[in-house]
C-alpha cells in the first residue's frame, strides 16, 4: 500500500473517499453510520471532513492500492490551543475487499509515523463496543483510557459504550 499524507482532495478523490466509507458502513464498519447508509447520507458527513481539510485544520492519510484509495484515516484538531500537541484520529477505515491483508495495521503505523513528524505528543481515538476492534488497538500500542456507558445508540434497545483509547507518543 501506498500512503499521501494530505493527498490533493480532487473530486475524483473526493467521490473515491466517499464510496469506500459508503462500502465500508454497509459492511458494518464502525465509521459514524449503521447499515444501511445511503451515499447522500456519507456525503453530508464527508461534505463537512473535507472543508475541515480544506481549510487546514485537520489532515487526511490515504492509503492507495495502486490507483485506488482503500484506507484512510483523519487526524482532528480539538480547535482548542491548550490541545494542539495531539491529535484525535477518525474514521478509521479499510475498504471491506482489502480486509484482512494487514493494511489496517499498516494504515495506523503510517498515521503514528506522521503524527510524531507532525510533532504531536499523542494520538486519541474512540471505539465502538461490539466490534472487538479495541485488541486491536490494545496491539498496536493504544490503551484504553475510559469508556461512555451506552452513549452510542445505534437502534432503539442498542445502546453501546463509546470506547476513548490514547497512544501517548512523547518519548
Amino acid at each position: 500500500m501506498r500512503f499521501e499524507f494530505e493527498p490533493k482532495l480532487t473530486d475524483d478523490l473526493r467521490e473515491q473517499i466517499v464510496t469506500l466509507w459508503w462500502e465500508v458502513s454497509n459492511a458494518g464498519g464502525a465509521v459514524g453510520f449503521v447499515p444501511p447508509v445511503t451515499r447522500a447520507e456519507v456525503w453530508s458527513i464527508a461534505g463537512k471532513a473535507f472543508a475541515s481539510i480544506d481549510a487546514g485544520i485537520d489532515h487526511l492519510l490515504v492509503g492507495f492500492d495502486g490507483d485506488r484509495p482503500v484506507a484512510m484515516l483523519i487526524f482532528v484538531s480539538r480547535q482548542f490551543h491548550l490541545s494542539e500537541h495531539w491529535r484525535t484520529v477518525a474514521r478509521v477505515m479499510v475498504s471491506p475487499d482489502s480486509q484482512g491483508r494487514g493494511f489496517g495495521g499498516e494504515l495506523m503505523r503510517e498515521g503514528e509515523r506522521v503524527a510524531r513528524v507532525m510533532g504531536w505528543e499523542g494520538l486519541y481515538l474512540t471505539v465502538r463496543d461490539g466490534h472487538r476492534v479495541e485488541r486491536f488497538y490494545g496491539s498496536i500500542g493504544y490503551r484504553e483510557v475510559g469508556r461512555l456507558p451506552g452513549t452510542l445508540r445505534l437502534a432503539p434497545g442498542d445502546d453501546r459504550d463509546e470506547i476513548l483509547m490514547w497512544l501517548p507518543l512523547k518519548a
